[in-house]
Parts: structure tokens; C-alpha cells; sequence
């Protein structure tokens, strides 16, 4: 993915901290209304890693995500980026429709690179390898409103990867798919994560999923149990 706009940033090595939260949690609203997503939270990411953070709707999953991809501020504790060039470097798969209907596919998918101030002599082409990385540069000019939900989602893959990011967080990615799409999208992410050579994370309440995965945590009403209490 040459030309991306974290070529320039330090590659990490196997094993470094990507993102770490010590103690984050998140709480929205106030008083008597208030609800806490994420309870104290400490977790890390390291170069490398393959993490399915599973658990039912609604258990947090998707805002401890958005905790680790800087969408989200803790409203206590902290969480760091020591082996990145902050959030820039980390590509945020949504779990809904996220495509921009006026836009075409190979438009979508490059539209973070415009954003990151690409050249535009390299944008279409970083645009066209990251939607053949995952098998949808045929699609290049449809429009999002022609697609099925697993092209979509192929989509919405590609236009993380062209950005070449350093970590991947997938929210859900098969949770709106029959399971044969769901398994293909996931099979591009798990290639595309392969062939850049980014951390991933995916949250999930499908066990066929997270088994694709080589570390698994449970998330449970807004806590990220330890390995122990999940054996438990």
C-alpha cells in the first residue's frame, strides 16, 4: 500500500504496545441517568495480535472499541498509544452502513486518503490495490446503493486498508450478514490484516467468529473480565 499516510510513521516491532488503556472508563450522561458503557478497563494491543473481544449487545464491546480508536475520551482513567503516531495510524471497520451513498465505491475508499492529504496521482491508485486486496476492484464504480451487505462491507475493509494502518478494530463486522458472507468478510480482513500487517481486533457475539482468532476476552455489562473469570 504504498503511498499511504502513515508510510512515513515507525513501523512497530512484533510484541510493542500499540494502544493501551489503564483503568479507561466511560460513562454517558449524568446523576440519576447516568449509564456506564466501559467500567475501568485495563488492556492492551500489541503489534501483532489477533483479539475477538466477544459478548452480547450491548455489553460495551463497540464503545471500548471506539475508546481504543480515540472516537471516544474516558471519563476516567487513560488510554495511550505508546508505539503509534496516536489514533492517525489505528483503521475503525463500523459495524452499520458507513459507505457515503453520493460517492462511488473507488470514491469511498479513497476518500481517508484525500483527507490525509494523499497527492492525488496516488490516491485513485492506493484506492484500486486496497479494493483488489480484498477482492472488489470489479466494483470499483458501482455506487454503495448497488451493492449487497457483504460487498459493502468488503468496501468499508478496503477503505481501512488503504490507508495502511498500523491496527485494525472491526465493530461487529459479520453481525448484519447471513454466515457464509459474514466468513468471506472475515476471511478479508483476517488477509488484509495478513498482508499489512496489522494488529486486529474484532468485538463479535459469534463464537464461530471469535474461534478464528488466536486470543479471546469476554466483555459483560461494561467489564472486560480477566482470562481467570472467564474460565470461571
Amino acid at each position: 500500500m504504498n503511498g499511504s499516510p502513515v508510510d512515513d510513521f515507525p513501523h512497530p516491532g512484533v510484541g510493542d504496545v500499540l494502544v493501551e488503556c489503564r483503568d479507561a472508563a466511560r460513562t454517558f450522561g449524568r446523576g440519576e441517568t447516568a449509564v456506564v458503557a466501559v467500567h475501568g478497563t485495563t488492556f492492551h494491543v500489541k503489534a501483532g495480535d489477533r483479539i475477538a473481544i466477544t459478548g452480547p449487545s450491548g455489553s460495551g464491546k463497540s464503545t471500548l472499541l471506539h475508546l481504543l480508536a480515540g472516537l471516544e475520551r474516558p471519563t476516567s482513567g487513560e488510554v495511550s498509544w505508546p508505539a503509534l503516531a496516536g489514533p492517525r495510524e489505528i483503521g475503525l471497520v463500523f459495524q452499520g452502513p458507513s459507505l457515503i451513498p453520493a460517492l462511488n465505491v473507488v470514491e469511498n475508499t479513497a476518500l481517508p486518503l484525500v483527507l490525509a492529504g494523499v497527492p492525488e496521482e496516488r490516491v485513485r491508485l492506493t484506492a484500486l490495490a486496497a479494493l483488489a486486496t480484498v477482492g472488489a476492484a470489479d466494483l470499483a464504480e458501482r455506487l454503495p446503493e448497488e451493492l449487497s451487505g457483504g460487498q459493502s462491507q468488503r468496501v468499508a475493509v478496503a477503505r481501512v486498508v488503504a490507508r495502511a494502518p498500523r491496527l485494525i478494530l472491526a465493530d461487529e463486522p459479520t453481525g448484519q450478514l447471513d454466515r457464509a458472507t459474514g466468513q468471506r468478510v472475515l476471511d478479508v480482513l483476517m488477509t488484509a490484516a495478513d498482508e499489512t500487517g496489522a494488529a486486529l481486533v474484532i468485538t463479535t457475539h459469534d463464537p464461530a467468529v471469535a474461534e478464528r482468532l488466536s486470543v479471546h476476552r469476554d466483555m459483560h455489562e461494561g467489564r472486560l473480565l480477566d482470562p481467570a473469570e472467564e474460565r470461571s
